[in-house]
């Protein structure tokens, strides 16, 4: 399972990227808002850092609006995946922008029905949000599973990216689902490295090396 980081804060991923292990990056309105920084301008500079697929979303409601605005953001770099609502306009775009041979992300998905449509649409990813369907009384885990065994058994290959990730067990429920994506905020992949028997261990090492100086004084 690939990692993606769901931000629009560059210092995070700049830390996060650091480590060798991301794949790719997710951002949405509300992360362009919160990072107070001009959406394009973001964007390429998220590009430039990561080098793999980053979901820039389109913000107009109709279907000739995204595809217009899905043709234009994908232009800004080779990276841009063009993350699109699952509505019946966000399906028209996807369709379009996919024939286009452009990549597409397609989000806010809490069903299956809704992720067969995508796949179908062309969507090069479809987002199921594992912590939002948990917010509501059901299970968003099973919901991942039952996505990613409904695309083997039809022989699809839009890739399932797991979303609203809340937790590291939430990675890595995801991960055993069969997500072949999961994004995730920055403060998990903080908590994700974090052990107290890591730390722990360590400790002891370095006090055990420490004796070894003291020895040979």
């Amino acid at each position: 399972m690939e990692f993606f980081i769901d931000t629009a804060i560059v210092d995070e991923i700049r830390e996060i990227g650091e480590w060798g292990v991301l794949a790719g990056v997710t951002t949405n309105p509300s992360l362009i808002v919160a990072s107070g920084r001009d959406f394009r301008e973001v964007v390429l500079e998220i590009a430039e850092m990561v080098g793999g697929a980053i979901s820039a979303e389109v913000t107009a409601l109709d279907a000739e609006g995204m595809i217009k605005e899905g043709r234009e953001v994908a232009a800004w770099n080779e990276h841009v995946v063009v993350k699109l609502p699952l509505t019946p306009a966000g399906l028209q775009a996807c369709k379009a922008l996919t024939a286009d041979g452009i990549r597409t992300n397609v989000t806010l998905c809490f069903s299956v029905p809704q992720a067969l449509l995508a796949a179908r649409a062309g969507a090069t990813y479809i987002s199921p949000f594992a912590g939002r369907v948990d917010d509501i009384g059901w299970d968003g885990i099973q919901l991942i599973r039952e996505i990613k065994e409904a695309y083997v058994l039809g022989g699809i290959e839009t890739k399932v990216l797991a979303a609203s990730i809340r937790h590291p067990m939430h990675v890595q429920q995801a991960a055993l689902a069969g997500a072949d994506v999961a994004t995730i905020p920055y403060k998990v992949f903080k908590q994700m490295v974090s052990h107290p028997l890591t730390d722990k261990g360590l400790d002891g090492f370095m006090k055990d090396w420490a004796k070894r100086g003291e020895a040979k004084q």
